[in-house]
């Protein structure tokens, strides 16, 4: 499920950093490997500064994204057609200082056009080459999948393979991506000719982030009368190219996750929230019209929760601790758990509103620390 995306986080802020033994000092103050976590803090902050460049008003979008990036977690991302996604995810890319490939889902695709390029050669001969996601395959840090609900489900299961294991087989050999993190979005008008994805493909996605027109009247006032904002090219060419490294995002990556730590106050009530969500009668959740034992019927597995962790110690360290608080999850919750929870069908026809409904309760019936 996803959820629309305001300046702000979508819950009521929590009480300041629960007292705890895992309250710790500064990233600046810490062991060996925290201070280049601090250097490479600011740079993160750089790579968001860089990206709003091109991308005016949605600082909240640009965030989930940085978050996406140092987790390395694919991402999907939903929106109108014309608010700047390509914009955002080529702006990205060029200041992570690395190629960019984009590919156009369409109902006739078929899982050999993302890995083959067929072409006539001059001499009116059929010849096959490898696709531009394979010629990039070392130095590619974004691959764009737009529409991905257009494609079928062989091409699904395509992805499927590229995203968890960033490997694929053809012309008899092996291509790894190493750096690789897959964006997508899906056409979310139109429902004729279109594919739904399966669950085990939606979980694959680290994030489902929506992304409107700004809000913000300066903002919608340059994108529409600053001719700046018309030309593309021109456009990215502000963003500093390399602002980041992406062959290192992965050891930082890395680094954060073993850096940033969770009290045992803290994973409690991460699991208390869990137990919310999967069986919300257990914990006296009601909502109105709905009943509440049998809605949920799938989603929050263990690597769902594993996930919301990763990306709150992301969000803990962007902030400049190295420990999480409930805010990092709140932060984050929507974006990596809605689309994991499955609803009865019957509730499933209502849309995005059931879940919105659950989570909201689940987190005003558990008890902040």
């Amino acid at each position: 499920m996803l959820f629309n995306n305001s300046a702000s986080s979508p819950f009521p802020r929590s009480r300041p950093p629960f007292s705890d033994s895992v309250r710790s000092r500064p990233l600046n103050e810490v062991s060996l490997s925290e201070p280049k976590l601090a250097e490479w803090r600011e740079r993160a902050i750089a790579f968001e500064q860089e990206i709003q460049k091109a991308v005016i008003g949605q600082e909240r979008v640009i965030r989930l994204v940085t978050i996406g990036v140092f987790a390395r977690g694919h991402v999907m991302i939903e929106g109108d057609v014309g608010v700047g996604k390509t914009t955002l995810l080529r702006a990205a890319s060029r200041a992570l200082g690395g190629d960019f490939a984009r590919v156009e889902g369409t109902v006739d695709m078929m899982p050999s056009d993302i890995l083959y390029h067929t072409y006539l050669g001059d001499d009116g001969r059929p010849r096959v080459e490898p696709s531009e996601l394979l010629r990039l395959a070392e130095t590619l840090p974004v691959f764009f999948f737009n529409e991905i609900n257009r494609a079928r489900p062989q091409v699904h299961s395509l992805l499927l393979r590229l995203m968890a294991e960033r490997s694929v087989t053809a012309f008899n050999r092996l291509y790894r991506f190493p750096y690789l993190q897959v964006f997508a979005d899906r056409n979310m008008v139109e429902r004729e000719e279109t594919f739904e994805l399966p669950a085990a493909a939606r979980d694959r996605f680290f994030m489902e982030i929506s992304m409107g027109a700004p809000t913000d009247l300066e903002a919608r006032r340059k994108l529409v009368f600053d001719p700046a904002f018309q030309d593309m090219d021109a456009l990215l060419d502000r963003v500093g190219s390399g602002t980041v490294d992406y062959r290192e995002i992965g050891a930082v990556a890395r680094t954060i996750q073993d850096t940033v730590k969770a009290s045992a106050t803290l994973e409690n009530y991460v699991l208390n929230l869990w137990q919310g969500l999967t069986k919300p009668a257990s914990v006296d959740i009601s909502l109105p019209d709905v009943d509440v034992s049998t809605l949920v019927k799938g989603g929050a597995s263990p690597r769902g929760l594993a996930t919301l962790a990763r990306a709150a110690r992301v969000r803990a360290w962007l902030e400049g601790r190295d420990y999480m608080t409930p805010d990092d999850v709140k932060d984050v919750f929507f974006e990596v758990m809605g689309h994991r929870i499955f609803v009865d069908p019957i509730h499933a026809l209502r849309g995005d509103e059931p879940v919105s409904q659950l989570c909201q309760a689940v987190f005003d019936a558990t008890p902040v620390p």
